[in-house]
């Protein structure tokens, strides 16, 4: 590992939270996909399979900021361990439900309550931002962050579809139910690098980050940017099927996110002089133009080629997402902030997933390939609408004095 990343970890106890976030966030990549390879297998229905993988990601979409706003108030440990239970117990009634051909009203309701899940992803950003706000490491962090993202991208689909399809088709979902709890578990129990909640002290009186301009923004664009996630799952596998490889569809979302590992580790090397709304806007063009080539695909090595150059313009983007949210959130909402990107992301993969399902079911998985192509032009028209309001940081984020001035400085130049 690179000497800047190896930098971060002189920190006490950056090691144990870092590993612990990397097990929580598991199941991010696991329960979705796991949900349709599982459905998919036992009924054959793929409309119902990409509903039920949309219903946790919506229902997430709708408990994770509230989980989060909690988090920011009353700390990590009194907030993630019951939303936790409650994610669990549910997972354990999808399984049941689905294992004994119950009704699909039932697996609709087990699957909103897996959407209490919270945002490990954002716990962890919380805590090295507690540790290096104000310094060039907490880019690297961020990086180093997007770069574990991508590893659970990488080795949770092959988990979970390979489990489900060569063992029996819940154990994908099971598994990804035990990472979260021991990687939840795990993390609360770490203490000494919890963030300091910050009970009834905005100076807004509490209201929700997302009156941040900036802010919505972000949730909007990512919205859009979402649903190719989504549909890229489900599709893939819906590709690898007609292919007559399903297991293959592993294999190739892997390759997806090992090219935005890639880039995102080199990402965290780099610094950068320029606005960072600009890189972002440049990243999100860069993710819709990336799936045009999937219309064009004949076979999973060349979808696999294609995503694999997609998959480079994802982790920049998001690396530089984070930093924009510091400057536009104030500091007591952080955790809350990254959720409702997070939140965005999430409804847009239940969107992506859902229409992908429906398209598949009428025309046949290359059909599927338009729904993220669509996407990614809604992203680009989002973003390019809302640029002007990321170019407005909000003045009470907490940031130092110094990142307020180079922005200024910089506008006026």
């Amino acid at each position: 590992m690179p000497s800047p990343y190896r930098a971060l970890f002189a920190a006490p106890g950056s090691k144990a939270f870092s590993a612990a976030g990397f097990l929580g966030r598991m199941p991010l990549s696991m329960m979705g996909i796991g949900v349709v390879t599982m459905i998919s297998q036992l009924t054959g229905r793929y409309g119902l399979a990409g509903a039920l993988s949309a219903t946790i990601a919506l229902a997430a979409a709708v408990a994770g900021p509230q989980v989060s706003r909690l988090v920011d108030q009353y700390g990590q440990r009194r907030v993630l361990r019951p939303a936790t239970l409650v994610s669990l117990t549910a997972a354990a009634g999808l399984l049941f439900t689905a294992h004994f051909d119950g009704p699909d009203w039932l697996l609709f309701v087990c699957c909103a309550g897996i959407g209490c899940v919270p945002s490990v992803g954002a716990m962890i950003r919380a805590r090295w931002a507690a540790l290096y706000r104000g310094t060039p490491s907490l880019h690297t962090a961020y990086s180093f962050e997007s770069v574990v993202d991508e590893i659970c991208f990488i080795f949770g689909p092959i988990i979970s579809i390979g489990l489900s399809t060569a063992w029996f088709p819940e154990a994908g979902p099971l598994l990804a139910a035990c990472f979260l709890a021991v990687g939840v578990f795990w993390l609360t129990a770490q203490r000494a690098t919890e963030p300091a909640p910050h009970p009834r002290e905005r100076k807004d009186g509490g209201g929700s980050a997302l009156r941040s301009p900036g802010l919505q923004v972000l949730v909007a664009t990512f919205a859009a940017t979402g649903a190719i996630f989504g549909a890229v799952d489900v599709v893939t596998v819906a590709f690898a099927e007609e292919e007559g490889h399903k297991a293959a569809a592993s294999v190739v979302l892997a390759v997806y996110a090992l090219g935005s590992c890639a880039a995102g580790a080199v990402f965290g090397l780099l610094r950068f002089a320029g606005a960072a709304e600009r890189r972002w806007l440049l990243g999100v063009c860069a993710m819709a133009v990336s799936m045009i080539p999937l219309l064009l695909v004949g076979n999973l090595p060349f979808l696999a080629v294609a995503l694999f150059v997609a998959g480079l313009s994802i982790a920049p983007t998001m690396i530089t997402t984070m930093s924009l949210i510091e400057e536009h959130v104030p500091r007591a909402q952080l955790t809350e902030g990254m959720t409702w990107v997070s939140t965005g992301l999430a409804v847009g993969v239940a969107l992506g997933s859902s229409v992908a399902g429906w398209v598949i079911d009428a025309a046949g998985a290359r059909a599927g390939y338009g729904v993220p192509a669509v996407s990614g032009a809604v992203a680009v028209a989002v973003g390019f609408l809302g640029y002007r309001r990321l170019k407005r940081p909000a003045r009470d984020r907490g940031g130092s004095v110094g990142q307020h001035s180079e922005r200024e400085e910089r506008h006026v130049a």
